[in-house]
């Protein structure tokens, strides 16, 4: 099994080779100046390191690599730890679900955030049928002081179809509809958009039922498709 040191030594090899300023200019200013950038987009980034393979990685050694990865400065080591995670976790476990949310505060921005948020949710939607009340996690972080746990809370069950716990993501959507921030109203429309594709009538009897609570933007976002 290669270690979390070689791996990480090994995506710098294959990543930094790639760089191109004028596009890591043009990525940092999409992310408002935020963070450095090599400037190399999704696909050859992912190109250059899939011949990095993991087999059955225990979770000490994904987090170790994660930790690793997030500590360079380039924003594009974060998103091969968030692929890498994504990839493997199926080797991740409820226990794991705080050090994701951990890792989601750090230098949070929507791109990685996003991307842990379905890591979250993976992980979640496998441990519900084993472990009764797992999403009692989420109510949790539903109450964090970082609203990008907020939001990872209100768009977790992205993908989960008719098995998204409609209670769950009604109530959600009501607690944080006060709030101001963009990037939470978003995220609640997202939320009811997705579940509005397979029960449409559901999400259109909670948007007639609460239309005076919930922000524009929400409103609009929720019914995309409806």
């Amino acid at each position: 099994m290669m270690k979390a040191a070689d791996y990480v030594e090994a995506v710098q090899a294959r990543l930094r080779p790639l760089a191109d300023a004028g596009r890591a200019v043009q990525m940092r200013a999409y992310q408002r100046d935020q963070f450095p950038f090599l400037g190399i987009q999704s696909t050859p980034r992912r190109d250059a390191v899939k011949d990095l393979r993991l087999t059955k990685p225990p979770a000490a050694l994904l987090f170790d690599i994660a930790e690793r990865l997030w500590a360079l400065p380039e924003r594009e080591f974060r998103y091969v730890a968030v692929d890498l995670l994504a990839k493997h976790h199926k080797f991740l476990c409820s226990e794991h679900v705080p050090l994701l949310l951990a890792l989601a505060t750090r230098d949070a921005w929507w791109d990685t955030v996003d991307g842990l948020a379905g890591v979250v949710g993976d992980v979640l939607f496998a441990a519900r049928r084993s472990e009764a009340g797992v999403q009692r996690l989420m109510d949790e972080a539903l109450h964090a002081d970082s609203f990008w746990l907020r939001r990872i809370t209100m768009i977790h069950q992205l993908g989960w179809r008719l098995e998204t716990d409609q209670g769950r993501l009604f109530d959600y959507a009501l607690q944080l509809a006060p709030e101001k921030e963009f990037f939470i109203r978003k995220a609640i429309g997202w939320a009811l958009r997705d579940y509005a594709r397979w029960n449409p009538e559901a999400v259109r009897g909670f948007i007639a039922k609460h239309r005076e609570q919930l922000s524009g933007l929400t409103l609009r976002e929720a019914a995309k498709h409806l």
